[in-house]
């Protein structure tokens, strides 16, 4: 068995992380998964939210709005549009973001035009959620 997953997570800023760890817990388009040591290759795409790098005794927790993710038989690298740790997480900006959403919903007029806002609005409220849990749960 492996000594561990080699995960590195890339950002067009920079390198965030670069290390091997015990797992990583990512968001996922269809949900989060999970990757240990010697885990079966795949490639998918991510959705806003947050990843969690778990090492022998500690958790880094990052920011991704999006990008991919490539599981490989060498690891585990995430290209992410964006991506910061998550004591560098604007709270303030996502909340003027679920306003403009809110504004965007009220102005549509279409059935597909409200339901793609609606979508939006509650996947920004969902990630408002997750990310205030995070903060409860941990000291910054």
């Amino acid at each position: 068995m492996a000594e561990g997953l080699k995960i590195e997570i890339v950002s067009p800023e920079r390198l965030l992380v670069s290390q091997t760890v015990q797992s990583v817990s990512v968001p996922g388009t269809e949900g989060y998964f999970t990757v240990m040591a010697d885990h079966a290759p795949f490639m998918t795409t991510l959705r806003p939210g947050f990843i969690t790098v778990t090492g022998d005794n500690s958790a880094e927790i990052f920011f991704v709005r999006g990008g991919f993710a490539d599981v490989s038989p060498t690891g585990l690298t995430i290209l992410a549009e964006e991506s910061v740790p998550f004591t560098e997480f604007d709270h303030s900006d996502l909340q003027a973001q679920i306003k403009a959403a809110e504004e965007e919903l009220a102005r549509a007029e279409t059935p597909e035009d409200k339901s793609y806002a609606q979508q939006f609005v509650s996947a920004l409220l969902n990630l408002a959620m997750e990310a205030q849990q995070l903060n409860e749960g941990h000291v910054h």
